[in-house]
């Protein structure tokens, strides 16, 4: 069998204030799942995105300490067009979530943001921008 990418998978130090900041990018996920120590919902195409709290993470890898410095891997969240992008960048910081480089119409012809959720890792925003 070929590989196929099923699930990305999040480490969260705290679910209910991560799954606010997805919720906010439009992702359904219940208010229930707040208070759960894994939660995973499935993306349109079928990725799974699933989110585990530290303690669950440690029950199987005691050793587990976050890494430090900024992340290697982002999750780019394509939106519908550039006012978009700008928006979710304007509804995101103004709930307090950290904005690392704000909206900006890119060389490679898209309209980009960058934010970090609130375990640090990266969430790129992007749209085409008309042509």
């Amino acid at each position: 069998m070929a590989l196929h990418l099923d699930v990305v998978g999040v480490v969260v130090a705290d679910m209910a204030r991560s799954l606010d900041f997805y919720r906010r990018l439009g992702l359904a996920i219940p208010p229930e799942a707040d208070a759960e120590d894994h939660v995973e919902v499935t993306l349109p195409g079928g990725l799974r995105l699933a989110w585990d709290a530290v303690t669950m993470v440690r029950t199987f890898h005691p050793g587990w300490t976050p890494p430090t410095g900024s992340p290697r891997v982002s999750l780019a969240f394509r939106c519908a067009d550039p006012a978009e992008v700008d928006r979710y960048w304007a509804e995101l910081t103004g709930a307090g979530f950290h904005g690392e480089l704000p909206p900006w119409d890119a060389f490679w012809g898209q309209r980009y943001a960058v934010l970090h959720d609130p375990d640090g890792n990266g969430v790129d925003l992007y749209a085409p921008l008309p042509g």
